[in-house]
């Protein structure tokens, strides 16, 4: 195998992974497949009910293999170019070369396209000929599809799930059309090259499916459909940049993570469908006992959240309103299990109901709950939008978790505190605890949360719910200086994954550096090494808030192990074993990076930071951070930092400064105009004084 050497965002090899659950994938938000698979999977179509609940199989039609003469003597090379988010399969003869390329359309949702160009090398003049093998069957074990009348000379099928998530739910509508593929391509010797272009549409009408299919073979028409998906990656790429000098190893897997994220995300625009969330596996992967089922979990808060929230406050928003879509699930749930407020299931599809297979995880793992309200209130942190929360539903999601909590908790009048009884922490190695850390640092927050967002939005709100945050239990030795799992956790038992260690980040709970490293410490010996891949991403960010960037580096190194080579694909456990694509492993790497390196913390009246460059790094840039309607820049050496303002709000202009934490130094920021200082702690925040800020750009 071997790998582009020009652009750490190309994934190129001549020898495919033996294991195809480590073929790269292409998707949009909407429809995703994995290269060579034969089936995609499409945004919120799931079969199955409750625990049996899965993403639906669709038959894919761009499955093919192309037979090429004198195959045996050919170059082969297979791409993943994450710029444009499309893959290349090109075989190159002495006289001509044949490429293959597939792309899930970025801004065209509803298509998934195959292109096969035929291009001459030679002075030959001879007429080549290639053979498609195409693996396509319209038929799937979820979807009861049935032909209809061809469309535009394109096959059409149509079919609905078999089985609903939910008794009495309707089953969901799949309508495809795609144009049929020939048993074989020839270029003529009167050509020098020729490109055939094979368009499918997908969508939940008929109507909609051939609107879109008229839309692409207009695209076709006017020579902008590959044109029109690449731009719609170059402006994605656009708006978050993530770019270093000095470790191309790192350079490639920050490239390869962010475009797996991206591509699990709807586009920018609105869309004509309701986009469901961000699971495990991704869209590409989630099928019958596999990834997860493709359900959304606790990962999508607490692992993807943060870098969607960082870079595209937008899409942010829209993994929220579809918390806000199914909160009367949540509501109901609450109800069956004798609570207040609404409790969230640990997994769930499309209705908002738990599909859990297991009922201990749906029944103990509560701290989803607040995991959901931390990824609210990080939302309004970082853009102050209280329309989202009084008009669209926002408040009403903070408002139930919090009275779930009041009604959740039990008073123990011998330690004078509240406690979280019977739960299962992160670490599922414990399935019935009391009083986990990480659960009761999750709930003081809700409540605190929704205390704050009430009198912002002047809502009268029960006095009981901070009496009860400040006395929730959060248990910590004294002694030894450090924070027990849960009442009763002895030292040294075997923990599954990032537990007590997320209490520093990213929940930023008040602790001393002692604390935090201890804390560290501890957990780092008895974590279990073949736990899933997000977890060392967490310990490499406490120890760079420790400023010991060895042992950072130390844990991170941990990661590469479940990066699966040549096109990057993540496994959740470092043996291949486990989910793919893992977007939860690949969110705490890129949480490293965006908030570990830099510093970044979300706090109610500023953006923190205090970078820190580990040693195999030069320089390194990170563009398109968001911060209360801003854009920014921040690039880092060494010893410098500096920071641009690439965009105002343009809702209200907000003006920010730099403050530097040591020396108390105040720098205006001024679009596209650098402010430099040597590293070291500060915050970026609505600027209070003007007139008394410095206008300088250079300490």
């Amino acid at each position: 195998m071997f790998e582009c050497e020009d652009d750490p965002a190309v994934f190129s090899c001549d020898t495919l992974p033996s294991d195809l659950r480590f073929m790269a994938t292409v998707a949009n938000g909407y429809i995703g497949t994995r290269i060579y698979s034969d089936i995609m999977h499409i945004n919120g179509v799931y079969n199955g009910e409750r625990g049996d609940c899965c993403r639906a199989d669709v038959p894919s039609t761009v499955n093919i293999r192309l037979t090429v003469p004198d195959e045996s003597t050919a170059k082969k090379t297979f791409t993943l170019n994450t710029r444009t988010g499309t893959f290349y399969s090109t075989t190159e003869t002495k006289d001509f070369v044949v490429t293959q390329q597939i792309f899930a359309h970025r801004s065209q949702v509803h298509l998934m396209v195959l292109i096969i160009t035929l291009e001459r090398m030679a002075i030959s003049k001879e007429q080549l000929t290639v053979e498609i093998k195409s693996m396509f069957v319209p038929h799937s074990q979820n979807i009861d599809f049935m032909r209809g009348p061809d469309f535009m000379q394109a096959m059409y099928i149509h079919g609905e799930t078999l089985i609903p998530e939910v008794k009495g739910a309707a089953r969901q509508s799949v309508h495809m059309i795609s144009m049929p593929l020939p048993e074989s391509l020839t270029l003529l010797s009167t050509e020098q090259s020729r490109s055939w272009i094979f368009l499918t549409a997908v969508a939940d009408t008929e109507e909609r499916a051939k609107e879109c299919f008229v839309e692409g073979q207009t695209l076709v028409q006017s020579n902008q459909l590959y044109s029109s998906h690449v731009l719609a990656w170059a402006t994605l790429w656009k708006q978050s940049c993530i770019s270093l000098r000095g470790c191309r190893k790192l350079n490639q897997a920050l490239h390869g993570c962010l475009y797996y994220v991206l591509s699990a995300l709807p586009p920018m625009k609105p869309t004509d469908f309701q986009y469901i969330g961000l699971s495990p596996g991704g869209l590409s992967n989630g099928g019958n006992g596999e990834d997860y089922f493709g359900h959304i979990f606790w990962d999508q808060e607490i692992w993807l959240y943060p870098i969607v929230l960082a870079f595209y406050p937008e899409l942010a928003a829209i993994l929220l309103k579809n918390r806000i879509r199914t909160l009367p699930a949540a509501k109901s749930i609450a109800v069956q299990q004798g609570f207040l407020g609404a409790k969230y299931p640990w997994e769930s599809a499309v209705t908002g109901f738990e599909v859990c297979n297991e009922d201990i995880y749906g029944l103990k793992e509560i701290h989803i709950n607040s995991d959901i309200s931390f990824a609210f209130q990080q939302y309004f942190y970082l853009t102050q939008d209280l329309v989202f929360f009084r008009d669209k539903g926002g408040w009403d999601v903070v408002c139930s978790i919090a009275e779930f909590w009041s009604s959740r908790v039990t008073w123990n009048p011998s330690e004078m505190c509240y406690e979280i009884k019977g739960v299962m922490p992160p670490d599922e190695y414990q399935s019935d605890v009391n009083n986990s850390a990480f659960t009761a640092v999750g709930a003081k927050y809700s409540l605190q949360f929704a205390t704050e967002l009430a009198s912002h939005l002047q809502i009268a709100v029960p006095s009981e719910w901070m009496k009860i945050a400040e006395k929730i239990k959060v248990p910590f030795d004294p002694e030894k200086q450090y924070h027990p799992e849960f009442d009763g956790y002895k030292s040294g038992d075997v923990v599954k994954q990032a537990d007590v260690v997320l209490l520093g980040y990213p929940l930023m709970y008040h602790m001393s550096p002692q604390v935090r490293k201890n804390d560290l410490v501890m957990y780092e010996a008895v974590t279990d090494p073949e736990g899933p891949a997000m977890t060392w991403s967490m310990f490499a960010i406490g120890w760079l808030e420790l400023k010991n960037a060895t042992q950072a580096q130390q844990q991170l190194n941990k990661c590469y192990s479940n990066i699966q080579e040549p096109f990057k694909v993540w496994s959740e456990n470092a043996d291949g074993s486990g989910a793919v694509n893992f977007l939860t492993g690949m969110g705490g790497f890129l949480q490293t990076v965006v908030f570990g390196y830099t510093g970044f913390r979300i706090t109610k009246n500023c953006l923190l930071f205090d970078p820190i460059i580990p040693e195999d790094i030069d320089e390194l840039q990170i563009t398109g951070i968001n911060y209360l309607g801003n854009i920014l820049q921040l690039q880092l050496s060494k010893e410098q930092a500096t920071i641009v303002l690439m965009r105002c709000c343009e809702v209200q202009h907000m003006p920010l400064e730099v403050v530097l934490r040591d020396s108390g130094r105040t720098f205006v920021l001024n679009r596209d105009q650098p402010v430099s200082f040597l590293l070291g702690p500060g915050k970026i925040q609505n600027r209070c004084n003007a007139d008394s800020s410095e206008l300088c750009t250079k300490l």
